[in-house]
């Protein structure tokens, strides 16, 4: 998707007819010397768009290209960041006094221990925990917990089972990196002491965030249900006093063919409704499903799941 200005130059677009694009808004400059298709750009989640930014800064800077760390980092790695915006790149440099914004780029000044960089497809990065550890600093609290969910899925959890040991050894080995008086070293503590490797999707960790802010505690994680037929289904949320089950149901799900594991939208529907009502039938127990829109706020969530019939204690 990325567009340099040599790329448009050597297909024939000159510099008065990049301009009008500019002006138009069919285009847009993503850095210095390098743009996107407009209709791309709002295809994107936030983290493609940044990403998207992040390889502009790369293409625009000489030699190995900077270090880069905190959102910048988590892209490259492949990690969510849930409702990021629109933030500027972020890169590692020595020998300034502070933090500092430059055409579009945060520049910071940290220090950094030799394992803490390393490198993914020629782009120098730091490590997947020390850009775990920054984020879950720096960003907001949802948006730190899906980041560091995924990360802790990554190392120590495997289908919907976790290895206790990879989990305590990776938590320990991130809160070695609280130095004192490191900004936001106590929101990094509550978020790994948080942080559970079985959400699969950003929008289950969110959902996590939301029901602890309402005040719920006696629930349980991917639940497993075994059918009349003797199939094995993992369901995301159990509530034990309500007697329901809840799923986050964001739409990739039935819509993304990447996602899905039907043919169609379609079929994808038809199998949800079939596993459901095998585990209704089973079970006995309701079952409550929830989306993006219903996560945004505590208030929101609440009243989504009130109408299913489950509420926090008290």
């Amino acid at each position: 998707m990325l567009l340099t200005r040599e790329h448009l130059r050597n297909n024939g677009v000159t510099e008065r007819q990049l301009r009008d694009a500019l002006r138009a808004q069919s285009l847009r400059r993503v850095h210095r010397g390098s743009y996107v298709r407009t209709k791309d750009w709002t295809s994107l989640w936030w983290e493609g768009q940044h990403l998207l930014k992040v390889l502009a800064v790369k293409a625009a800077s000489p030699g190995r290209g900077p270090l880069f760390t905190h959102a910048s980092a988590a892209v490259l790695w492949g990690l969510p960041m849930y409702r990021m915006g629109d933030q500027p790149v972020q890169i590692v440099v020595d020998g300034t006094r502070h933090s500092r914004v430059i055409a579009g780029v945060v520049r910071r000044d940290m220090r950094l221990d030799d394992g803490d960089i390393t490198e993914i497809g020629g782009f120098r990065v730091t490590s997947l925990i020390r850009t775990t550890f920054d984020v879950a600093r720096t960003a907001a609290f949802d948006t730190a917990v899906s980041c560091t969910d995924a990360a802790l899925r990554q190392r120590a959890v495997s289908g919907q089972v976790v290895d206790a040991e990879a989990d305590a050894l990776w938590r320990a080995e991130a809160l070695r990196l609280a130095r004192p008086g490191l900004r936001g070293v106590r929101q990094a503590r509550e978020v790994l002491d948080f942080a559970d490797g079985r959400s699969q999707l950003p929008g289950e960790s969110v959902s996590r965030v939301r029901l602890h802010q309402l005040g719920f505690s006696n629930y349980e994680l991917q639940v497993p249900v075994t059918g009349a037929q003797g199939d094995r289904y993992w369901v995301d949320f159990a509530f034990l006093r309500a007697r329901r089950f809840g799923e986050f149901d964001g739409k990739g799900k039935y819509l993304d063919p990447d996602l899905r594991t039907a043919a169609s939208s379609d079929e994808a529907v038809l199998a949800e409704k079939r596993r459901e009502d095998d585990i209704r039938g089973v079970t006995g127990w309701g079952f409550a499903r929830w989306g993006y829109e219903h996560i945004r706020t505590p208030d929101a969530f609440g009243m989504r799941l009130a109408a299913f019939g489950i509420r926090p204690p008290g």
